[in-house]
């Protein structure tokens, strides 16, 4: 508000097109056009700067973002980082007067002394079987499996693993459980650019301790897997019926969705039902809507016809014999016509003229249409000689209403397309963004 003040005191022509102007003066006629044109320019100078502070806050996001990724230093140097930091990606730009040129250098961290890497080794070696024990309570009894990787956290070293019992402890870690205690030998080598160490852990993989329904069952599964190797040049399968003094009953366990399938059907026949009425009562709204909206244009014909000289009978059979002979190059039905309809074949079925106009204003439940089918019955009764008068009365005081509300819809259209808008600058903002970030 204080900016468009200041525009408007110095008369700025950003603020001041006749094109608007005019436009706004159609729009919302018999209105205040200053109040309107300015409250038009606030809201368009308050999503303009909205949209520009935002631009602005990302904008000093990424240079932030960009400034804190310069390495290069005014004399030319370029600090290494250490072996946690791994190595990076460079692109610089040479200047020599004459012309530009660009260079993509990898730049390798700082490499360690032999001393450095002893004492790290040496620290490695000291915490390795903490890092590779898992969730094993020690080395010394081993029944799940090692974490045997490639490369730890906080160390330079890749580690490549062997075992001297593979069967039992692979070199990724695997353990397969042994009937007995075994010790297997553990080979770790460490290398580091030309550095190179090995050393030995000695781990103890033992059977599990089993319960005897777990023991039972492992028994068994090892009988199954057997007998199905053995009769695999069979036509058939047979599995046991009896296993160590136990009869057996075998079935089969399939994947049945059956029940997932009839709970997901009762759950949406519920709410199909539920929803039924809410669809019910939208379509009940969309018809007083269309009424709403057909009203200004039946009482026009109403006017048009009665001051033609019809009677309101014939003015009534006229606008339903146009609509049948229109309706097969009309889209869709209209409800207050058809009520017109509905209300001519009542007349001839032979209900009195104000029995059908007193129909009519009920049917369709607006006040507007019982207003008129009122005024219909008083000219029935009194021969009301105003009729036309009140009629093209009645036909202004509807356009008026059709214009509020179309404006009212305008607004709430405008408001719903501030959220799209919001989104969009959004989604703008970050495809700006990402690559900036992402390269960081």
């Amino acid at each position: 508000m204080f900016l468009y003040k200041q525009a408007c005191i110095r008369r700025l022509p950003l603020f001041s097109s006749r094109q608007v102007e005019s436009d706004l003066v159609q729009l919302h006629p018999g209105e205040n056009i200053q109040w309107i044109k300015t409250e038009y320019y606030v809201k368009k100078l308050s999503l303009s700067l909205t949209i520009l502070l935002v631009g602005i806050l990302f904008g000093a996001a990424a240079r932030i973002a960009a400034g804190s990724k310069v390495l290069l230093q005014e004399d030319g140097s370029i600090p290494r980082g250490t072996y946690l930091d791994g190595e990076l990606e460079l692109q610089v730009t040479a200047d020599m007067g004459d012309g530009a040129q660009e260079f993509q250098i990898r730049l390798y961290p700082k490499l360690l002394t032999g001393e450095e890497l002893e004492t790290l080794a040496a620290e490695f070696l000291e915490q390795l079987p903490d890092l590779i024990r898992g969730k094993n309570q020690s080395l010394q009894k081993v029944t799940e499996d090692l974490e045997l990787l490639e490369a730890y956290e906080g160390f330079p070293f890749r580690v490549e693993w062997s075992s001297s019992q593979p069967d039992v402890l692979g070199s990724g870690g695997t353990v397969r459980m042994p009937e007995e205690q075994v010790e297997v030998e553990l080979l770790a080598e460490l290398t580091y650019q030309d550095y190179v160490k090995e050393e030995s852990v000695r781990v103890t993989v033992v059977p599990p301790v089993l319960t005897p329904q777990e023991q039972f069952h492992r028994e068994l599964e090892e009988y199954l897997l057997a007998s199905e190797e053995e009769g695999r040049r069979e036509d058939q399968w047979i599995l046991p019926d009896r296993w160590q003094d136990h009869e057996v009953s075998w079935s089969q366990k399939v994947e049945d969705n059956s029940v997932l399938l009839w709970a997901a059907a009762l759950a949406v026949t519920v709410l199909v039902y539920i929803l039924s009425d809410k669809d019910l009562h939208q379509q009940l709204e969309k018809r007083k809507k269309s009424l709403q909206q057909e009203y200004p244009d039946l009482v026009h014909q109403l006017a048009l016809y009665v001051g033609a000289g019809m009677t309101v009978r014939g003015a009534f059979q006229k606008i339903a014999s146009d609509y049948e002979r229109k309706q097969g190059s009309m889209d869709g039905r209209h409800p207050a016509y058809e009520e017109v309809l509905y209300t001519c074949r009542e007349l001839k079925s032979g209900v009195s003229e104000g029995a059908a106009y007193e129909h009519f204003g009920r049917r369709t439940g607006r006040q507007e249409y019982i207003r008129l089918s009122t005024l219909l019955m008083q000219n029935l009764k009194r021969g009301n000689s105003t009729l036309l008068e009140r009629l093209r009365e009645e036909a202004d005081k509807a356009g008026e209403e059709r214009l509020m509300q179309s404006r009212r819809l305008g607004e709430e259209a405008g408001t719903r397309l501030l959220v799209p808008m919001v989104l969009m600058l959004a989604v703008v903002m970050v495809m700006i963004m990402a690559p900036a970030f992402s390269a960081m």
